[in-house]
């Protein structure tokens, strides 16, 4: 299911392959000379050196690899490489994406101060959005007036028709208003596109916060009424109605949560496919009608709709009725204050990041404003934006080497499963059938995204988030009812990550992971294939994993396993979720094996292939040098470990305990080479060592 674009401003750094949104705004200049940025780029943050794909420095002799292999690949660097005061967490991902970050603030000084690009140019919006985030003056002279007309729309709310019309129109600004709507394939026709529904309307990250009874989740909770209360009070609502206002909120949200599925539960396709007609819809919510929100968001002919969590929208039924129109107002107040907030005046900006960046993470320092206008940049004209970088950073030759290593790695993951002593002939065929259906993208699309229709402006900054909201909102429902476009990116090209679409069964690397640490092009092959291959490795097991798994060749939810080899499967699953589940991440807390179960399997499965590719690239030529007294082998794992050096403060830790489906990096690091007879072998551990695993508990799937 595509979840719709929102416009959340507060820093969610996921472990592992990160995500980023937007952090929030300070006070700065807008007019800037370029030596005056770079002073201040200079002066603030981390400073990184260069990045490398093999780097002793940031190794720990004094443990030994086979007791503690993350630390000895990574403690001198963990020793060293405190969290910085501006982020939740510290690590190689974000090294690189800061990186880039300086990369993309030089296009965007240059873009800024091109008064003479051509109206509707990529110079002119992209340099035009930059500057209305870096103008601070005209930011906090307006405060909140930029919300006036739409503060009045919600308290002119009459009755349930101009509710639910209200709740469609900020839906398509990015307010995460009651529930997500957007466009998604449809699961069992995957050539095609429908619309799709989906829990959401939460102002914490999870639904697990509101329904928690331990110390801590219960003390969260009592902080985040006391921000919504502080929100109301810089809208100009006295303390008294603002505390009430914020019970309000938290009762709304609390009964949306109830009703929500957990992360773990939403892991299942299966369970959150439910393609519904309007008549269905219209039994299963008799409280919202249907056809004139698709008449609110443009599109009144919409024939049917994939309802991820039918038992969710049941309740926001029932709560459209027992919920009094003037809650639903502050609600809907709360939610819009809530997105616009770090776009807002400084006192807006502080609030906002006092709760989402220092409570709920730990960071101690809001990012420089430069960084947080480049981020916003990336996030609303990312396209155009990584059109610029590409031309300018990323090389064909990178291109063409990244291409020759994801088809080693393709015909190395085509070997294993043609030799899989566990997998019947029937299953082994539609598994081959689909790896040959596999679309690899590298780099950057073929086709770069049309932003012709979404106007920027040096005038507001708020209003070009919000025309950026609404033009993706409208370019997503666009794609309802026609064929997929196969050629379409989920990921900017200057972003540090990769992923793979089981409904497009595409594996996609951005040119932004494509350098070092995670690959060199003219480095080592054992530490680009210990790197970026092993990445490369992962993104393509997602398509054998428990999720990928029930999507066939062409993206269809299909079964296309024999019962035998299905249990041969998850017998083999098991044993990564129990090994996950025993991992204890801060406190008391356990890694959830099922909610971390995916990336696991793709762990170990990308670094079993990867590492098969790399002996393949091997036949035929000279055995590799020992470098810097390793050898070939050990660099190549020490490769992969030092992807996951990572620093975090204790309340991130939680947070991502409880919402990301990646482990904590140093299990990422540790538990898949804990199975792996090749790296025991490359440093001579031996059984019983705590980095090998006892025979009869060894997983392995492909």
């Amino acid at each position: 299911m595509k979840s719709p674009v929102f416009l959340r401003l507060a820093e969610l750094c996921f472990a592992g392959l990160a995500v980023f949104l937007l952090c929030g705004c300070q006070n700065q200049s807008a007019q800037k000379t370029a030596s005056t940025a770079q002073q201040e780029k200079a002066a603030s943050g981390p400073q990184i050196p260069p990045l490398k794909a093999f780097d002793l420095s940031m190794m720990d002799r004094n443990v030994k690899a086979c007791v503690n292999f993350y630390e000895f690949c990574d403690g001198g660097w963990i020793a060293k490489n405190p969290v910085p005061p501006e982020y939740p967490s510290w690590g190689t991902f974000n090294e690189l994406q800061v990186h880039n970050r300086e990369i993309l603030h030089q296009i965007l000084e240059q873009a800024a101060q091109d008064r003479n690009a051509p109206q509707g140019s990529t110079i002119q919006k992209i340099g035009d959005f930059y500057a209305s985030c870096m103008d601070t003056k005209a930011i906090d002279a307006a405060g909140a007036k930029p919300l006036g007309p739409e503060l009045q729309r919600i308290n002119s709310i009459r009755n349930l028709g101009e509710l639910q019309s209200e709740v469609a129109r900020l839906q398509s600004m990015g307010v995460d208003a009651l529930f997500g709507f957007g466009s998604t394939q449809d699961e069992k026709n995957s050539s095609q596109v429908i619309a799709g529904a989906e829990q959401g309307g939460l102002g914490l990250p999870d639904r697990d916060y509101y329904t928690r009874t331990d110390p801590k989740s219960q003390q969260l909770r009592t902080e985040y009424v006391a921000h919504v209360q502080k929100m109301f009070e810089l809208l100009g609502d006295s303390s008294q109605q603002s505390a009430e206002e914020a019970r309000t909120v938290m009762d709304i949200e609390t009964a949306l949560a109830k009703a929500s599925m957990t992360r773990v539960e939403r892991r299942d396709p299966e369970k959150t496919y439910h393609k519904m007609s309007m008549a269905q819809l219209k039994a299963l919510t008799p409280n919202f009608v249907w056809a004139d929100y698709f008449q609110e968001v443009g599109h009144p002919n919409i024939p049917a709709v994939d309802v991820a969590e039918p038992e969710f929208f049941k309740e926001v039924n029932q709560l459209l009725k027992s919920i009094p129109l003037a809650e639903w107002k502050t609600y809907l107040r709360w939610h819009l204050v809530h997105t616009a907030a770090p776009a807002l005046s400084s006192p807006f900006v502080q609030a906002d990041f006092d709760f989402y960046g220092r409570t709920l993470q730990g960071t101690k320092k809001i990012l420089p404003r430069w960084q947080r206008c480049v981020r916003a940049t990336d996030n609303e004209l990312g396209f155009a934006l990584g059109k610029v970088y590409v031309e300018k950073y990323f090389p064909p030759e990178a291109k063409a080497r990244a291409q020759k290593m994801v088809q080693n790695l393709i015909a190395a993951l085509r070997e294993d499963l043609e030799t899989l002593p566990w997998m019947g002939p029937q299953t082994r065929k539609a598994a081959l059938a689909k790896l040959d259906a596999f679309v690899p993208k590298i780099g950057y699309p073929d086709k770069w995204r049309d932003y012709s229709a979404y106007h920027v402006t040096r005038t507001s900054y708020v209003e070009n988030l919000f025309n950026g909201n609404v033009f993706d909102f409208h370019r997503d429902l666009n794609k309802i009812g026609k064929p997929v476009d196969r050629n379409e990116w989920e990921m900017t090209p200057p972003t540090v990550n990769a992923y793979y679409n089981p409904l497009k069964n595409e594996i996609v690397f951005p040119a932004g992971i494509l350098q070092p640490p995670f690959f060199d092009p003219n480095g080592d092959a054992a530490s680009n294939y210990g790197g970026i291959g092993a990445v490369i490795g992962h993104e393509m097991t997602h398509g054998f994993d428990d999720e990928g798994r029930k999507f066939d060749a062409h993206g269809n939810l299909k079964n296309w396993w024999t019962p035998e080899d299905l249990k041969n499967f998850n017998e083999r699953a098991k044993c990564v979720e129990k090994q996950f589940d025993g991992y204890i991440g801060i406190d008391n807390i356990h890694e959830n094996g099922k909610l971390v179960l995916g990336e696991s399997i793709a762990d170990l499965g990308g670094l079993t292939i990867a590492y098969r590719a790399y002996q393949k690239s091997l036949e035929g030529k000279p055995a590799p040098k020992t470098i810097d007294g390793f050898t070939a082998d050990q660099r190549f794992f020490i490769a992969w470990a030092q992807n996951w050096a990572t620093n975090m403060t204790p309340q991130f830790a939680r947070l991502l305990l409880t919402v990301d489906p990646h482990p904590l990096p140093r299990f990422r690091a540790n538990g898949p080479l804990s199975n792996l007879a090749a790296f025991g072998s490359a440093f001579g551990c031996k059984a019983g060592d705590p980095m090998v695993r006892p025979a009869n508990e060894r997983c392995r799937i492909w």
